[in-house]
């Protein structure tokens, strides 16, 4: 088995679920779900699904860099939103982060995420 680096977010689920933010084993990287808490701990974005995507590909973003990665070495996204009537809004921030990397991803609506203020939550894989 390879060596697990575990980078932490600081959030408080961490601990009550028993996760990291992303695990780093050998080349591969996993990114855990992550929604649009600032570092702050406070949700951006409040009733607007772009700016939470926006911001919860940042958090990714920042756990790839920990981890020794960048979004060009993401090879798969999972996008969950609650209302997919809205899929172009976390569209446009996927498009706008990833560009030509063009990582294979898949979008699903599901019924709640688990704060109800929360629209959106976004996992990724990379791979260095």
């Amino acid at each position: 088995m390879a060596e697990r680096q575990r980078v932490s977010s600081g959030s408080p689920f961490e601990g009550v679920f028993g996760f990291s933010r992303a695990v780093r084993a050998g080349d591969r990287i996993f990114v855990s779900g992550t929604v649009a808490w600032s570092e702050a701990g406070e949700l951006v974005g409040a009733g607007d699904m772009y700016a939470q995507a926006k911001q919860a590909i940042s958090n990714i973003e920042r756990a790839l860099r920990e981890a020794g990665a960048s979004l060009s070495d993401v090879v798969r996204t999972r996008m969950f939103v609650t209302d997919i009537t809205r899929f172009g809004e976390v569209a446009r921030a996927h498009s706008e982060a990833f560009g030509e990397v063009r990582p294979a991803a898949t979008l699903v609506a599901v019924s709640a995420l688990v704060a109800p203020e929360l629209l959106v939550e976004i996992e990724a894989d990379a791979i260095v």
